[in-house]
Formats: C-alpha cells, sequence, structure tokens
C-alpha cells in the first residue's frame, strides 16, 4: 500500500477515464455486423415436422373383482377315490384306494430334502413347492399317476406309476424324484 491516498470523488473521474480510452481503442466500423446480422434473418429456416397429437389418457375401470385373485395358486379339486376304467388285463391302480396329500402334486414339483431312519424304517423327507416338508415311506404314494414308492435310498426314491397308455388301458414306469443339490 502506498502512503497516498486519492479522495473518493476521484476514483469514479479515473474509471470514467479508463473506460473512454478503451472505447476509444475500439472500431467504430460495424458494417460487418450489420451484414452479418441481415443474412442470417434472410437465410431460409429448415421446415420442422410438426408435433404428433397427442391422444387424451382413458382410465380403465375393472369390474371383475369380485373373480378369483389370478396370483393366488390353484386349488387342486380331486376326488377322494380313484375311479379306475380299463378294458384290458394290465396294471391298473387300485380302485377305491384313498388318495394321499402328496398326489395332489405333479413330480416336478416335490423335492427329496433328505432322508430319516428311525427304528428301521427308512423315511424320506419331500419339500412341496410351496415349502411343506412330508415325510413318506416305501408304500406310500407321490405324483398325479399313481406313483407308488417301491424304494428309497439315501439319494433317491423309486416309484412305479400307473398312466394310460393311450388306447384306453393303462401302463407302468419307473419314476424317481433325485436328491435336491444344496449349491
Amino acid at each position: 500500500m502506498s502512503k497516498y491516498k486519492l479522495p473518493r470523488q476521484y476514483h469514479a473521474a479515473l474509471l470514467s477515464s479508463i473506460v473512454a480510452i478503451s472505447l476509444g481503442a475500439c472500431s467504430s466500423d460495424i458494417s460487418p455486423l450489420h451484414k452479418f446480422v441481415q443474412d442470417a434473418k434472410t437465410k431460409q429456416r429448415p421446415k420442422l415436422q410438426p408435433l404428433p397429437e397427442i391422444k387424451p389418457y382413458e382410465t380403465f375401470s375393472y369390474t371383475a373383482g369380485h373373480l378369483k385373485d389370478p396370483f393366488e395358486p390353484a386349488v387342486i379339486q380331486q376326488s377322494k377315490t380313484v375311479k379306475i376304467i380299463g378294458k384290458g388285463k394290465g396294471p391298473k391302480p387300485v380302485e377305491g384306494r384313498a388318495r394321499e396329500l402328496l398326489e395332489t402334486f405333479p413330480l416336478d414339483a416335490l423335492r427329496m430334502v433328505g432322508t430319516l431312519k428311525q427304528k428301521q424304517t427308512l423315511w424320506a423327507l419331500i419339500r412341496t413347492n410351496d415349502g411343506t416338508v412330508h415325510r413318506i415311506k416305501t408304500g406310500n404314494y407321490i405324483g398325479q399317476n399313481h406313483g407308488k414308492i417301491i424304494k428309497i435310498t439315501e439319494d433317491k426314491i423309486h416309484l412305479s406309476e400307473i398312466v394310460p397308455d393311450g388306447l384306453g388301458d393303462w401302463m407302468e414306469r419307473p419314476a424317481s424324484v433325485a436328491m435336491e443339490n444344496s449349491k
């Protein structure tokens, strides 16, 4: 800082002198600017596509609220006993037998999750698609094709299904449910 200070009224005079000198240094010929503005005004503008017509929103009134919820799991309604109709002498499901709970599920919806040995009986533990675990043994029925459990091992349930052969009779076929991998 210097020792000499200018009085306040000199500040405005000094500032206006600097502005006047700066403006004097600029050229006063602005004709190129006028020419550019005129050219820009006369230039043809590109044609724009018109905006698309916006359709008004149509409200929807849901009137099926009293019907069954489509997101609820289906309840399987099956008869309590098996009625057998067959004309041949081949294998047939046991007539008049009460159906077991696990016969309402297809085999691919059942998962073997373990075994349990109680006294001399080896039980298999089966989980259904709703997460419930059931205990079954040899002689029980599972699956929708009259599948009778014939053998249980540590890693698999072996069963024999009786299915229609397409000609009005029945045929026997082997099936199994393997232990679920816990990966």
